[in-house]
């Protein structure tokens, strides 16, 4: 499996995770596609396979046998991979398409068609691969295009009765003018007979398409032109005429042949309005021919065969593949004076979807639904459905269905369900069997428990008129997008089984897989569910997009542009590959340069924060209940950060119900993230001391109790998305769970937390935390941008805001800010005005684009504008002067100190003001260097491996009489964090058993650090 089917595998497990843990029962079966032209590819390069005939030697059964061989060669693989990538899927009760249950409920749902008279045998042009030797559908064609140089040429046809005058022909496939027995033009195009003064040979063009014989002619006057016109006459005015074949292949084969017919389908934007007829080879070719009698129905040449050769009535190439014979073509007919002119054209062209050789376009005798019949059902089906995301559904599903064709549903091949088809020689009698049970009843023959071409292609059904030979099967198997297509019921072996229960559960809540199957399996599922059923297959569906290697590239193997999945896998995790896929464009339906840097940054900004806030609690809980305290998992804690962090847990939950609901998985990462960094970096972070016990046994069972609960609410709601990390998690807060929880093995297991409504006070708490957590973050910025470390204290920081209830609100905080933001004095004010002068400017780089000469008079007025004026433009982001609608991007926001405020620096983010006293003084720098040496203890007693209940004599030493000043005066500070007996070295037993050292320094001065045993 490749990154492509991690990734649709990942959206149905995660979706159909968190169906199970929401109370829904989840069938989770494996299937397996078996039939089809990627195993008959694989056993033909194995055995060189090159024709139908090197089949015929082997025989069918042996070639069959051998695709029985590989189908399941890569199982244990998939098996593997799938399931370390943490899909729950069922791999033992799966189904295969080959199984005869599958197979049989196949000719069921073509029996239903037959009797709805939605199936016909008919003979059309079709997209045909060579390599595979079999047709395509119309929409496989579609799914291969390439951008490719195929040589061009202009060919000549002289005039029977006058051979000094030729048509003129442009054709892209030299290969198939072998098979010409036509021209046709446009019956409204004027054609003109015009005289080359160079050569005095005379050709029939459409005057629009003059230029195409001599370039830049028209912008030449009349006497100077390279041409003279001799005759102008309408298209219907030339058919009937008669011309001389470019070669003599088929000139006995009819004498409707190599004559001018017409037909609008000639167009004016490209070749000379002469179009060469090569029926066999393009479907308006034939139906031109057809309807001008050039061919009679059900014939047409077609001297190529399955595999692209030339048959040996083109003699002087027969044996040959047909595109290796273009150059040799055009130099033949340019010995014969028959090439005009020889040339090159790119173009996009269609290749085969498995092969990847070009197509080309081939009559067959194929069966087809009748899908064009049926196009208000598919519409109004499609209308139905939800999909994720929308614009591939109204847009490009809905067109493609608009203009759906009858669907080529017979391949010319062996490995693959047969059409249940039987018929008499003169077909007078045509059998359509619907059942295992059916064909028993009309052939006599019992026991039949395989239905492959090897087993049914010998069963005839007798004639019901008398002295008539038997009924036999024709050839053709099905398409595999059939196969695909009756899934839903075809896994259950519908009708003949499971009736009430697929009846009951269809259609599916949910399918998803890549964009490519907008026109394959979507496509198909619809067709067949809307013809059947009269209703779509599903209910909601997510398209991903491609995932492509870093360069933009296709992903290939031979190039080597991608990592291994296992590789990936193995190193960062399944889970962090999980998030990194439904966290990218690709869930919306865009493509997706895989970066195994994305994949680490899932494990830097997502896991690993949240591992170590477990490990915190988990390390502190362990202390907790070994002084024989309990943890509640239901306790009610009246602490602010307590309840903000409980309520945001809540938020969570409801959010990620909610974008389930509407089946977006790419938005739940970002709302994953934004909750990990409230939990750990503010929620953790600055109750530390609460969680330790610092602040006494209330605090600190309300803060362990707190961090349980959200603990175990989290690694609930993570279960679908991260299967691996929120187990891992789960065992880990096992122990401590009430008795009838941990009684569950798994937290795959348990139901994820239900949505809640949260009241008035919770929203307005969570307000207030988003509030201070902004004010904090503007700090940070404004002391980095003045260089002032986080670790060093400042004098004084003011939180500036015009709404009084701003401020009431963020001042309950202002213990937090104060410690976050390490000032000494935090002050509030609602009047800005009394600190800064606040003035708008206009951003002539975007106005000026946009309003030109008006930009000039709208900055004139922001300069001048009153207090109401930029109290609004802060309030809303918008503004309206000049009667032009402003942005935030056109306005500048201009904030100058008042006169008297000096020493300070401010920061802003809409109304709120944040300013920073800038001045340094010796309490600070203190204060500061006693903090970094809290820190220097710390480290090093995580380098030793000391937790929490280990115990150590610090010493000290440093030769700076300043550092050593700072230590003696905060020394307080310093104890509020160092909880073991620290002082200088002198002091130090010369006998002290030394577990860890380490040598640093602190602002400049040396410092070195020892801890002893008790």
């Amino acid at each position: 499996p490749h990154y492509g089917h991690l990734l649709a595998g990942t959206i149905k497990d995660i979706v159909c995770r968190f169906a199970h843990q929401t109370g829904h029962h989840v069938e989770r079966r494996f299937g397996w596609d078996c039939h089809g032209l990627p195993i008959e590819f694989e056993i033909e390069k194995e055995l060189g396979i090159k024709s139908s005939q090197d089949v015929k030697k082997i025989g069918i059964a042996k070639y069959n046998e051998e695709c029985r061989k590989i189908v399941m060669r890569f199982a244990n693989e998939w098996d593997t991979i799938i399931t370390r990538c943490g899909r729950w899927i069922d791999f033992e009760n799966d189904y295969k398409t080959m199984n005869i249950s599958f197979m049989e409920s196949v000719w069921w749902a073509f029996s239903e068609l037959w009797k709805k008279d939605l199936v016909y045998r008919g003979f059309k042009v079709m997209p045909y691969s060579t390599a595979c030797t079999t047709p395509l559908s119309n929409f496989e064609s579609n799914m291969n295009y390439k951008e490719v140089s195929d040589p061009s040429a202009i060919v000549s046809f002289p005039l029977v009765e006058d051979e000094s005058i030729s048509f003129l022909a442009w054709t892209t496939t030299p290969w198939t003018l072998p098979s010409n027995v036509a021209l046709t033009v446009n019956p409204e195009f004027e054609y003109i007979t015009v005289e080359d003064k160079k050569t005095q040979k005379k050709y029939i063009v459409a005057k629009c398409r003059i230029g195409e014989l001599f370039k830049g002619s028209e912008k030449l006057a009349d006497d100077q032109k390279p041409y003279t016109i001799h005759a102008t006459v309408k298209g219907a005015d030339l058919v009937g005429k008669r011309y001389v074949p470019l070669f003599n292949y088929f000139v006995k084969e009819s004498e409707e042949f190599f004559r001018v017919v017409a037909d609008g389908y000639v167009t004016s934007d490209a070749g000379t309005g002469v179009v060469h007829c090569a029926p066999g080879f393009g479907e308006e070719d034939c139906r031109v021919a057809l309807a001008n009698g050039i061919i009679a129905k059900g014939q047409t040449v077609c001297p190529v065969e399955e595999n692209g050769l030339y048959t040996a009535e083109v003699t002087d190439y027969a044996g040959r593949y047909i595109k290796d014979c273009d150059n040799d073509i055009l130099a033949a007919l340019k010995e014969r004076g028959r090439l005009y002119s020889k040339g090159a054209i790119v173009h996009s062209y269609p290749f085969c979807w498995r092969s990847d050789t070009p197509l080309i376009y081939r009559a067959i005798d194929a069966w087809f639904i009748r899908v064009e019949d049926i196009r208000g059902k598919l519409l109004s089906a499609n209308e139905q459905t939800t999909w994720v995301p929308d614009f591939v559904k109204t847009r490009r599903f809905t067109n493609w269905l608009e203009d759906a064709r009858d669907w080529n549903v017979s391949r010319n091949r062996y490995w693959g369900t047969p059409l249940p088809v039987w018929h008499s020689e003169d077909w007078e009698e045509v059998v359509c069997v619907g059942s295992v049970k059916e064909l028993e009843e009309l052939s006599g023959i019992t026991g039949i428990n395989d239905i492959h071409r090897e087993f049914v292609d010998q069963i005839t059904i007798p004639s019901k008129r008398a002295g008539q030979p038997p009924l036999k099967r024709i050839e053709q198997v099905f398409d595999c997008w059939f196969e695909s297509g009756s899934m839903p019921y075809a896994q259950a072996h519908y009708p003949f089984e499971n009736k009430e229960h697929f009846e009951k559960n269809f259609p599916a809540d949910f399918i998803a897989e890549g964009l490519d199957q907008t026109r394959g399996w979507f496509y198909t599922l619809l067709v067949l569910s809307a013809a059947l059923f009269d209703k779509p297959p599903y209910k909601n569906l997510i398209v991903n997009g491609l995932v492509l290697a870093g360069d933009g590239k296709k992903m290939s193997k031979r190039l080597k542009n991608y990592p291994e999945v296992m590789d990936v896998v193995n190193v960062y995790g399944a889970d962090a590959l999980r998030l990194y896929l439904i966290n990218s464009p690709v869930v919306r339906a865009e493509p997706l340069r895989f970066r195994e840097e994305g994949v680490k940054d899932i494990v830097k900004d997502v896991f690993l924060p949240f591992f170590n806030a477990c490990k915190f609690f988990v390390s502190n809980a362990n202390i907790y209940l070994q002084e024989g305290k309990q943890l509640d998992l239901h306790h009610q804690s009246t602490n602010d950060m307590d309840r903000w962090i409980i309520s945001a847990s809540r938020t969570l939950v409801n959010y990620v119900h909610r974008e389930m609901a509407g089946y977006r998985l790419y938005t739940v990462v970002p709302g994953l993230l934004r909750f990990v960094e409230d939990l750990t970096n503010w929620y953790v972070r600055m109750n530390r001391r609460r969680l330790k016990g610092q602040n006494g046994d209330q605090d600190q069972k309300d803060s362990l109790c707190t961090l349980f609960a959200v603990m175990f609410t989290v690694t609930r709601i993570i279960a679908p998305f991260c299967p691996y990390v929120a187990e891992g998690f789960y065992q880990r807060l096992r122990p401590v769970l009430p008795e009838d929880i941990r009684a569950e093995e798994s937290v795959h297991y348990l139901m994820v937390p239900e949505v809640t409504e949260k009241t008035e006070d919770e929203t307005r708490l969570e307000e207030t935390m988003a509030r201070m957590i902004k004010i904090i973050d503007l700090v940070r910025v404004l002391r980095d941008r003045i260089g002032i470390p986080m670790k060093m204290p400042v004098r004084s920081v003011v939180v500036l805001h015009p709404d009084a209830a701003y401020i009431n609100d963020v001042m309950a905080t202002s213990n937090y800010i104060t410690s976050e933001v390490n000032t000494f004095d935090l002050q509030f004010s609602s009047e800005e005005s009394s600190y800064v002068v606040t003035k708008l400017d206009a951003n002539m780089a975007t106005i000026g684009k946009k309003y030109k000469k008006e930009s000039i008079e709208i900055k004139k007025v922001l300069a001048n504008a009153p207090a109401e004026m930029i109290s609004e433009f802060l309030t809303n982001g918008c503004l309206t002067v000049c009667g032009q609608e402003l942005s935030a991007e056109d306005v500048k926001v201009l904030r100058t100190f008042r006169p008297d405020i000096q020493d300070f620096e401010s920061n802003a983010d809409g109304r709120v003001v944040v300013l920073v006293d800038k001045r340094k003084d010796e309490s600070l720098m203190d204060a500061w260097r006693a903090r970094e040496f809290t820190n220097r203890v710390m480290q090093l007693r995580k380098t030793a491996g000391l937790v929490v209940t280990d115990k150590v004599n610090i010493f000290y030493a440093t030769a700076d009489a300043t550092l050593a000043n700072s230590l003696v005066v905060r020394a307080s500070q310093i104890n509020e964090t160092v909880r073991d007996t620290w002082t200088s070295k002198d002091t130090m037993p010369a006998d002290a058993a030394v577990v860890a050292k380490t040598e640093t320094e602190i602002d400049g001065a040396a410092l070195e650090l020892y801890f002893t045993k008790i």
